[in-house]
């Protein structure tokens, strides 16, 4: 168990989630373990000693926007609600708990939040997220609450400015400082066409690698196939990409047998995404800045409420198509093989892109990277053509 504890602890520092060094986890083996920052842990433990789970996460992110959220909320708001529909159909809602709140008992505050939630943010402490039956569970949870946070803040900050103290620098800072490029250089990738399954295999387990360590895709989201044949190797739902070794699926176009049941719940897309185009790859990830950038929509007066699922039209940002299509149930094959063919990556609201390769995934991970660093460019240009009197009140309140 202190394997697995340091193996997520260290994941969460390389996908720079959490400030460095500022992580505590504990997990229930034959006796309690915990781990990483004495306060954090010893938080991470007493949450963990309040509930019927395996383990529990307590960080500070790297960033503050699950706090500035916190903040910004309405003082008698208990929770704030993920506007990307992957988190928001995981997470359902994520509770806040203001610092007044942990005065006395924050551990029992805490735990008593996670009863029927997967993770809380906590003021001044961070996020606190808990694992049912793996510690691999809390890891996830916090990271789907790291990047709900992320895309609500991006969104909030560019529809409303900076409202509370310290905004305008700290994303400044962030601008500068956290965000890095993303690129494909540097990565090897095979030629394709491929059809010997074990390259199929070796291939995806490193393009899966890289759309992680890319920072394309967060904690288990996303999926990856190839096509050989009349045969869809896939990876499995809930696979993180960067350990798919044993986790990809080959599964028969024709649905003969019974390989697709641990499959890729979005499966069906791939599928139907084939058919439609005669790819040979397709990669699936959550780039933050381009689900962010997929739910601002300029319709005046629209009637459609549930835009991620019923919205019918397809909206552009540059080349890149943007539909609407529920999460593992259909929709997507229905609305993204349409619009994908001629561009050869599509965007779907609230959710993340996907993007094909003709031959093999170098076509795919550089369109996905295309897409990423165009839809940051757009949420910057809006950003700095927002009135200045916004980001200078907030500078000086």
């Amino acid at each position: 168990m202190r394997s697995l504890i340091r193996k997520y602890a260290g994941k969460m520092e390389r996908d720079r989630s959490v400030a460095q060094g500022r992580v505590g986890i504990a997990a229930q083996d034959d006796v309690m373990l915990s781990e990483g920052a004495p306060d954090l842990s010893r938080l991470a433990a007493d949450v963990l000693s309040r509930l019927s789970c395996l383990g529990v996460v307590a960080a500070s992110p790297s960033l503050p926007f699950a706090e500035f959220l916190l903040r910004r909320a309405n003082a008698d708001a208990g929770a704030i609600v993920p506007l990307d529909t992957e988190t928001r159909t995981f997470l359902h809602d994520i509770p806040i708990v203001r610092r007044k709140e942990l005065a006395g008992d924050p551990a029992g505050v805490i735990a008593a939040l996670l009863s029927n939630r997967k993770g809380v943010i906590a003021e001044g402490v961070g996020i606190v997220a808990s694992g049912p039956v793996t510690l691999e569970q809390a890891y996830i949870h916090y990271s789907s609450v790291f990047h709900a946070a992320f895309v609500k803040y991006l969104l909030d900050a560019l529809q409303a400015g900076f409202v509370v103290p310290g905004e305008a620098e700290a994303f400044r800072d962030f601008r500068e400082t956290f965000l890095r490029p993303v690129t494909a250089e540097g990565l090897s990738f095979r030629a394709g066409p491929l059809d010997d399954p074990e390259e199929v295999l070796a291939e995806i387990r490193a393009v899966g690698r890289y759309t992680v360590e890319r920072g394309l895709v967060d904690s288990f989201f996303g999926n990856i196939s190839c096509r050989v044949g009349e045969t869809i190797f896939i990876s499995q739902t809930a696979a993180s990409l960067d350990e798919l070794a044993g986790c990809v699926d080959p599964v028969p176009t024709d649905n003969r047998s019974t390989a697709g049941i641990t499959a890729s719940s979005e499966l069906l897309a791939h599928r139907r995404i084939y058919e439609a185009t005669g790819a040979r790859a397709i990669l699936h990830g959550h780039p933050k800045f381009a689900v962010a950038m997929s739910m601002l929509c300029e319709e005046k007066d629209c009637p459609i409420k549930d835009c991620w699922k019923d919205c019918t039209r397809v909206r552009m940002l540059g080349d890149t198509p943007i539909v609407a299509g529920e999460i593992g149930a259909g929709g997507l094959a229905v609305r993204v093989p349409p619009v994908i063919g001629k561009p050869g990556k599509a965007i779907v609201y609230g959710h993340g892109v996907f993007a094909i390769g003709r031959d093999g995934f170098e076509e795919a991970f550089r369109s996905m990277v295309d897409v990423e660093n165009r839809c940051r460019e757009d949420f910057f240009r809006r950003l700095d053509a927002r009135p200045r009197g916004d980001n200078s009140r907030c500078s000086s309140s």
